[in-house]
């Protein structure tokens, strides 16, 4: 994974000057299309289902629950920047949800110190992630894959396959339930401030330019003196506080612990870590294109499944998704290819004269 492989196409202020209306108005389109598509599914369900679909109840419902799965895309957003997957974000949120509920149930521990235990434990998680990556040199895929297996085992052994339930207090329950200024869900605030975080992070601070540099080239970011082993293993710990932290806001929107949930959050997790590559900065992966296609995402499954979609049409809705979203994010790498060969030339300056005798 290089997270800049085609950080190139977004175009320089001379290379917008070269470029035809046409070709603006497609560079656009690419840029913000799926945003656009998401307004004109919202339009189309609307139309088609005006008595569920437009209603306030039904998109708060909708963005609520997609919440945690915007969570965890941004969680697993983070190592993606820096060149490295991490696979664990569907197998954790299993694990840390039920010991959210457990330690409140079984143990009786007062729900922030709970909250305060699972963040710590994500935390720590993420750091053995990134020592089996970067220490061990274990191929990012292989190594999440391995040490998320291995937990979601255990959450199956700590449950013995049943599930997690018992009287959870109220403060604990508002974290999902509760509301800004009374209108706005919590957990879509959530989203929200942590995408605007990230974005600061990544888009505006030094760190961001480190961690994308990294994903680039891992060797030119040596050679440039930046300690790559530190912010890998960095960004694979602040993966697993947030992974931790969408589990907790899953316990509590659930309120039972159990292992049913099998990886049902990890394919929507990493198509909109993917599709959100396609949009914004199209060719890299981003907040705002994360946040982006997870919007998109609720939205078209939601408006699909109120017409009668089958049980399944979620898995294959975000199986198609991902396939398009990657061979979009080809067509447009080749496209942009095929334009810089052809305007290059053009922007490149004749080289000044030599002076003469007899220009003196």
């Amino acid at each position: 994974m290089e997270s800049l492989k085609s950080d190139a196409l977004e175009p320089s202020g001379a290379e917008r000057e070269s470029m035809g209306r046409g070709e603006l108005v497609r560079r656009g389109l690419t840029t913000y299309g799926l945003p656009i598509i998401t307004l004109f599914l919202i339009a189309l369900f609307s139309i088609l289902l005006p008595d569920t679909f437009p209603t306030a109840d039904n998109m708060r419902a909708v963005f609520v629950v997609k919440s945690v799965v915007a969570l965890l895309a941004l969680a697993a957003l983070l190592p993606m920047i820096a060149g490295r997957i991490d696979l664990t974000v569907g197998y954790g949120i299993v694990l840390w949800s039920i010991i959210a509920i457990s330690l409140q149930v079984q143990y009786h521990w007062p729900w922030p110190v709970a909250v305060l235990a699972v963040l710590v434990l994500g935390g720590l998680f993420g750091l053995m992630n990134g020592l089996l990556v970067e220490i061990a040199q274990i191929d990012s895929f292989i190594a999440t894959l391995g040490t998320g297996t291995i937990i979601f085992a255990l959450a199956e052994w700590y449950t013995g396959g049943e599930q997690m339930v018992g009287t959870l207090s109220a403060g604990f329950t508002a974290i999902n339930d509760g509301r800004l200024l009374g209108v706005v869900p919590l957990p879509v605030v959530y989203v929200l401030v942590i995408a605007f975080v990230l974005w600061l992070v990544t888009e505006r601070m030094p760190l961001g330019r480190v961690l994308y540099a990294i994903g680039a080239n891992r060797r030119a970011a040596e050679l440039n003196g930046i300690a790559v082993r530190t912010h890998v293993v960095g960004v694979f710990i602040a993966s697993g506080v947030l992974t931790a932290f969408a589990s907790v806001v899953l316990a509590a929107q659930l309120r039972i612990g159990t292992t049913s949930l099998g990886l049902s959050y990890l394919l929507p997790a990493l198509v909109g870590a993917f599709l959100g590559s396609t949009t914004i900065k199209p060719g890299r992966v981003n907040v705002w294109g994360t946040v982006a296609a997870e919007v998109l995402l609720a939205v078209g499954i939601s408006g699909i499944e109120q017409l009668g979609g089958a049980f399944f049409v979620s898995d294959l809705f975000n199986g198609i998704t991902l396939v398009l979203s990657i061979g979009l994010a080809g067509f447009a790498q080749r496209r942009r290819a095929v334009h810089l060969k052809a305007v290059r030339p053009a922007l490149v300056p004749a080289p000044a004269a030599s002076a003469t005798r007899g220009d003196l």
